[in-house]
């Protein structure tokens, strides 16, 4: 499919998971790629595997929690590939903490990147997505619709990314911009591996919000994001997609 064939398509958390995965299937989809992460070498092997399969895409280290180091990459992209028409904003942190011992200091790192970080694209994209009648993708979490038991801070963060998105879709629904969340669930990625939880974690209460198909890879996300961001998704905006194969709660 060449749903996205002359688009412009932002994605942060580019570098890995499924902002990885989203930058590789909308190059395939055929929108020129403006990749994003932090991770410098990561973010140009995800361009570089673009570029070798026929692809347009660029690469750019960016901390999303910077408002001038986001604005500049907005910019760029904008300037690199003349305009800009949706948002894929993937790039963020998970931690898990007993909440009585959560440092205020750890508390507003999540925040900083899930929440503001968000903020932060969305302000930056929002001027040449109105220009072209764009759409912008959030990264939720069905941590954001159900309790995790010590995501305090992730599950806050996520909670206002769904709710900021809510509100962005209804401020712009009549000027031509579309916001949607997606949800991901039990999803195989770099930031769900090698996770430390506190001693204190009851392993039992993860039941509740592990897939009841089995975790899967980011491509599954990818796909719906792109449906998102095509003209298949033209009449959907203010949705939560929840990608988790049927969690329990």
């Amino acid at each position: 499919m060449q749903r996205l064939a002359g688009k412009v398509v932002l994605v942060t958390g580019a570098g890995s998971g499924i902002g990885r995965a989203s930058a590789i299937r909308a190059a395939a989809e055929g929108a020129s790629v403006y990749c994003v992460d932090i991770d410098d070498a990561r973010t140009r092997a995800t361009a570089d595997e673009i570029r070798a399969a026929g692809g347009r895409a660029v690469a750019r280290r960016c901390d999303i929690s910077n408002a001038a180091g986001v604005q500049a990459a907005v910019d760029d992209c904008a300037a690199q590939f003349g305009g800009l028409h949706a948002l894929v904003n993937m790039a963020g942190v998970l931690r898990f903490d007993d909440t009585e011992q959560l440092a205020l200091d750890k508390w507003q790192q999540v925040l900083d990147i899930n929440l503001t970080g968000t903020l932060l694209l969305c302000q930056a994209a929002l001027p040449h997505l109105l220009e072209n009648g764009g759409s912008i993708v959030n990264a939720a979490s069905t941590a954001a619709l159900s309790g995790l038991p010590c995501g305090v801070a992730y599950s806050a963060s996520k909670g206002g990314v769904l709710a900021m998105t809510r509100s962005l879709a209804v401020e712009y629904a009549k000027r031509g911009v579309r916001a949607n969340c997606v949800c991901p669930g039990d999803i195989k990625t770099d930031m769900t591996r090698g996770i430390d939880f506190p001693s204190t974690m009851d392993y039992s209460l993860m039941g509740r919000i592990s897939s009841l198909t089995g975790p899967k890879d980011a491509e599954v996300v990818a796909g719906v994001i792109a449906m998102l961001i095509s003209e298949d998704g033209a009449h959907i905006t203010g949705e939560d997609i929840r990608v988790d194969g049927g969690t329990l709660s």
